[in-house]
C-alpha cells in the first residue's frame, strides 16, 4: 500500500512520522506529491496536485481518498488502531465534509515547510521519491 502525502503540510508530515512509528509489519510505503511517482499515482487515480485536499491511498489498482483512505491505513496497523474501523458508521458525506475543512485550512493551522520531509536513514527504503 501507498501512502500518497502533501510533503510540505506540517500535519501530514506528522502523520507520515505516526505511520512510520505505528506500522509494525511496514507494509506501508510513501510517496509524495511534489514527487514525480506521488504525482504518477495522482494522475491514475484522476486527481490533481494543484489545489489537492486529500491523501490518497493506492493498493495495485485500487484507490481511496479522503476518509476512507484514514480508516483503510490505521485499520492495516493492526491491534488497537483497527477499532478505527468504526468511524465507517458515520456517514461518508459527514466524515469527508469535515476532513475537506480540516485539508482546506491545514496550511494555516499547522504550517508549511519550504521544504519536503525527508525521510529517516532507516526508513529511506520506504519512500518512493
Amino acid at each position: 500500500m501507498i501512502v500518497v502525502f502533501d510533503a510540505q503540510c506540517l500535519l501530514c508530515d506528522g502523520w507520515v512520522k505516526f505511520l512510520l512509528r505505528h506500522d509494525k509489519h511496514q507494509r506501508l510505503r510513501f510517496a509524495s506529491i511534489q514527487g514525480a511517482q506521488g504525482q504518477a499515482l495522482l494522475q491514475r487515480a484522476g486527481l490533481q496536485v494543484e489545489g489537492l485536499q486529500t491523501l490518497l491511498l493506492v493498493d495495485g489498482e485500487r484507490s481511496w481518498q479522503h476518509t476512507a483512505a484514514i480508516l483503510r491505513i490505521l485499520h492495516q496497523l493492526g491491534g488497537f488502531w483497527r477499532l478505527a474501523w468504526l468511524g465507517w458508521l458515520v456517514p461518508a458525506p459527514i466524515r469527508d465534509a469535515l476532513y475537506r475543512w480540516l485539508a482546506r485550512n491545514r496550511y494555516r493551522w499547522f504550517g508549511r515547510s519550504e521544504t519536503c520531509l525527508l525521510p529517516p536513514a532507516d526508513a529511506a527504503w520506504r519512500f518512493l521519491d
